[in-house]
């Protein structure tokens, strides 16, 4: 306990503020150091002309009982006992474990949460739902270089099945035909070479039969927003059997 500490403490029971376990814990202090004793008979005659101005007012009768709800406790509660000590003052510690072990708890669990929520999320985003149609991608040899699933929102997984040889300065892009007598529309760059999920919208739902291809294009993708390239690969979707 520091000096300033036990100056309040003294305080407190001198003017009446301290509990009764405080009260009973300071009484205790005095009798086994001469200090603590003169300290508190000091603080005693300096606020004795203060007590001496005041009258003697009885509390009203239902004073605790009004009091102990806002204080979250009966009038059955009794402080808990003191815990014996060899002359050095000890404090208890065990209900701010208790806190510490409960926060500990809920900070853990609140970041495992968010962990497992940014994994779903996260495998959500990429994952497509399963494919309405599929899409094998040929060469010009007649090897399959690709494999292409698209979901009914077109979120589109492209899998290559072989790493292919991206001339300099360009990319690959994706490609397909809604309709069969319109126009390709682009489903996205595959800018790093590798498989990706690729997502569009405004397109009608995938059909059986409809055209898929990866072409060649300058970095940043095609200028006319229509293929220009060589054709890595293409090929007609089928729908897959479930």
């Amino acid at each position: 306990m520091t000096d300033r500490s036990l100056d309040l403490l003294i305080d407190e029971v001198v003017l009446g503020l301290a509990s009764e376990a405080d009260t009973a814990r300071l009484e205790e202090l005095a009798a086994r150091d001469p200090e603590v004793a003169a300290r508190l008979a000091s603080a005693r005659d300096r606020f004795a002309p203060l007590d001496e101005t005041a009258d003697d007012l009885p509390l009203p009768e239902d004073f605790w009982e009004r009091l102990a709800p806002r204080l979250d406790v009966s009038d059955e509660t009794s402080p808990p006992p003191e815990p014996e000590t060899d002359g050095a003052e000890v404090i208890d510690l065990a209900p701010l474990r208790a806190r510490l072990t409960l926060w500990r708890s809920a900070a853990v669990t609140g970041i495992a949460a968010s962990l497992l929520l940014g994994c779903l999320l996260g495998w959500s985003l990429l994952t497509p739902s399963d494919p309405l149609v599929v899409a094998v991608l040929l060469d010009d040899r007649g090897e399959a270089i690709a494999l292409v699933e698209s979901a009914p929102d077109n979120t589109t997984r492209v899998t290559l099945l072989e790493r292919p040889d991206v001339p300099a300065g360009q990319v690959m892009q994706v490609w397909t035909k809604p309709e069969d007598d319109g126009p390709p529309v682009s489903l996205g760059l595959l800018s790093t070479g590798l498989s990706r999920v690729l997502s569009i919208e405004g397109l009608p739902e995938p059909h059986p039969t409809q055209l898929y291809e990866i072409t060649f294009e300058p970095a940043g993708g095609s200028p006319t927003n229509l293929p220009t390239g060589p054709i890595l690969g293409k090929g007609l979707a089928k729908e897959p059997v479930t």
